[in-house]
């Protein structure tokens, strides 16, 4: 049995509750900072340049409370001695320089950096759309919908929100506490030395606060994940929800998940309710101690009033950017926790992953063998012991068999959305595992009962395998499936916009419209999933006229629990957990009078009389 440490990956922190340890913090920070690193790369010259103009930004603004003391004590002494005001408007157009200087920087840094995060923003979205996209299905199944949202919007937003002002935030304060430290004790080193005797105290505070707020943090991602993950799956099953006066339920849960992201909040709130005053009380203290052993100083003649003014003016720059950290510590944490689940979800390999050495299958035939195929969705749990099936290239088969006999796995093996745990799954003698994707999804096409349609137009969604279907090649597919007449009959004809999953169109409209698209896509294989069982008895009818075109001179999977479906099959499979226990042509079977099958058309018959 692997360890925990072994067992590792992707998105195996989304499922951790309570406190990490420190091996799985530095894990996690490990791998965020990875993916960091990797979107930061190409453009680390431009974020050079942005340093750049950052140093001279703040060195620009740093040096006007010393032109301020040297305004004082070199520029005011003339003007009383002899009325000279070189001295001092000297000062006043150095500082005017250093304010232009700090103007024109900032304005060039907010400029180029808010290009430089919007395109960092876009590749990120891209590489975790892309991903998603080739995840397998088995993620897909374990990882809600409501999750991948939440990665692809609140977690890339926050991502957003650092470029956007924690860059800026982190060198500034670094440069301000640096210089601010030098320059004060440069200016007077007694009074930098009581100045800085403020830094253990601020140390403990903010290591104290850089360690609550990414617990708080992390916490608070993944509350707001729950609450989409809700959101988005009650809306989604919306219907359902209201047939089943499921409302109040769902209101007390979306309640209770939406009060824990608030308790998470409220913990956030109330570490920045602690860090921000103590940073203020540390640094009044401070300013109340200069002050007074300033003047004290000043008394004896030992400091100017210049060297003191430029003091205390450099004592608020420095507290300044200590105020400003408790605000980047959040933008940081929020940023961090979410690096932590968008690096798991990349993370992650597919479950399929494509071949290395590809073999060609530019013009399939259609043959497919399993091999001796073995398949468990869980250890320990086998849905085929050991599957051995040929299906001629051209042959329509039936699978048919109570629910969990295997038949629904039998076509996701085929299309190869998952890979069998033993044996092989060929095409045309190729194992599955063997043939890229690209060229494996044109093979191979599963049409489901569910009939997704997509927003877009009607044309859009029937050329949908095929973008680069002419108008004229997407009417003939729709007229070859009988569907040409209601779509002429929607306002805009093939030009209407289908929304909502198309559910302004009936159940039957949807599922030839899904038919159209694979008949135009015209697979070697056509993988049929239940594709009528959810039809009225009209709408079936309306279907099964279509089946005949679109089974016609391809090879065809059939999954049926209704048997109308099988009129049209070559051959019936009658499974039972996972093994094949009829096989034959559909009268045969019929005839033989003492099969499951028999039995099956049977019961069909009798539902019908």
């Amino acid at each position: 049995m692997s360890s925990p440490t072994q067992q590792w990956r992707g998105v195996a922190a989304d499922d951790i509750e309570g406190d990490l340890t420190a091996e799985t913090s530095a894990r996690l920070a490990g791998r965020s900072s990875r993916l960091l690193r990797e979107v930061l790369r190409p453009w680390r010259r431009a974020l050079w340049w942005l340093m750049v103009v950052v140093v001279v930004e703040n060195a620009a603004r740093l040096s006007i409370p010393y032109l301020v003391k040297e305004g004082i004590d070199t520029g005011i002494p003339p003007i009383r001695a002899s009325g000279d005001l070189e001295p001092l408007l000297l000062v006043v157009a150095l500082v005017l320089g250093a304010t232009v200087t700090q103007a024109v920087a900032r304005n060039l840094f907010l400029v180029r950096s808010g290009l430089i995060g919007q395109d960092i923003l876009l590749s990120i979205r891209r590489r975790v759309f892309r991903h998603f996209q080739v995840l397998s299905p088995a993620f897909h199944d374990r990882y809600t919908s409501g999750r991948v949202i939440s990665r692809q919007t609140s977690d890339v937003d926050a991502i957003y929100e650092m470029l956007e002002t924690g860059f800026d935030g982190l060198v500034t304060a670094a440069l301000t506490l640096v210089g601010t430290s030098v320059l004060l004790l440069v200016l007077d080193v007694k009074l930098g030395v009581v100045a800085l005797l403020c830094g253990p105290a601020l140390v403990l505070l903010t290591n104290w606060f850089r360690k609550e707020s990414a617990k708080s943090y992390r916490a608070t991602r993944e509350k707001v994940a729950l609450v989409i993950v809700h959101f988005v799956e009650s809306m989604n099953g919306i219907r359902a929800v209201q047939a089943f006066r499921r409302e109040p339920r769902n209101q007390a849960i979306f309640d209770d998940v939406n009060d824990q992201y608030r308790r998470a909040n409220l913990v956030a709130f109330r570490l920045i309710a602690w860090f921000m005053p103590g940073i203020r009380l540390i640094g009044n203290v401070t300013i109340a101690a200069v002050l007074l052993y300033g003047g004290y100083l000043a008394y004896h003649g030992e400091v100017t009033v210049g060297v003191l003014a430029a003091f205390l003016l450099y004592l608020r720059q420095f507290f300044e950017p200590m105020m400003e950290i408790s605000q980047f510590y959040n933008t940081f944490q929020s940023a961090s926790a979410a690096l932590e689940k968008l690096s798991g979800v990349l993370e992650e390999e597919p479950d399929v992953p494509e071949p290395v050495d590809p073999v060609p299958l530019a013009d399939a035939k259609g043959e497919v063998r399993f091999d001796d195929v073995r398949f468990a969705y869980v250890e320990g749990s086998v849905v085929l012991p050991g599957l051995d099936l040929t299906v001629p290239a051209g042959q329509t088969v039936a699978l048919v068999g109570t629910t969990g006999a295997g038949k629904t796995t039998i076509a996701k093996l085929a299309t190869r959305f998952y890979d069998p745990t033993g044996g092989a799954v060929l095409l045309d003698g190729v194992d599955l595992r063997q043939v890229a994707t690209e060229d494996l999804h044109r093979a191979v096409v599963m049409v489901t009962q569910e009939s997704y349609l997509f927003s877009g137009t009607v044309a859009d969604n029937i050329r949908f395998g095929r973008p680069d279907a002419t108008d004229e090649q997407v009417e003939s597919a729709a007229r070859a499936l009988g569907a040409h007449e209601f779509i002429a009959a929607l306002p805009e004809g093939y030009a209407t916009p289908v929304s909502n999953r198309g559910g302004l169109l009936s159940a039957g409209q949807r599922q030839l419209v899904a038919f159209a698209r694979a008949f135009l896509a015209d697979p070697a294989v056509l993988i049929l999933d239940e594709a009528t069982s959810s039809l009225d008895i009209p709408s079936e009818r309306l279907v099964q006229q279509a089946l005949g075109t679109i089974l016609a001179g391809r090879t065809a999977v059939v999954i049926a629990h209704r048997l109308s479906t099988v009129e049209n099959a070559d051959r019936v499979l009658v499974l039972e957990h996972g093994r094949i226990v009829e096989d034959g042509a559909p009268g045969e079977l019929i005839a033989s009078g003492d099969g499951r099958y028999s039995d099956l058309h049977r019961a069909w018959v009798d539902s019908l009389a």
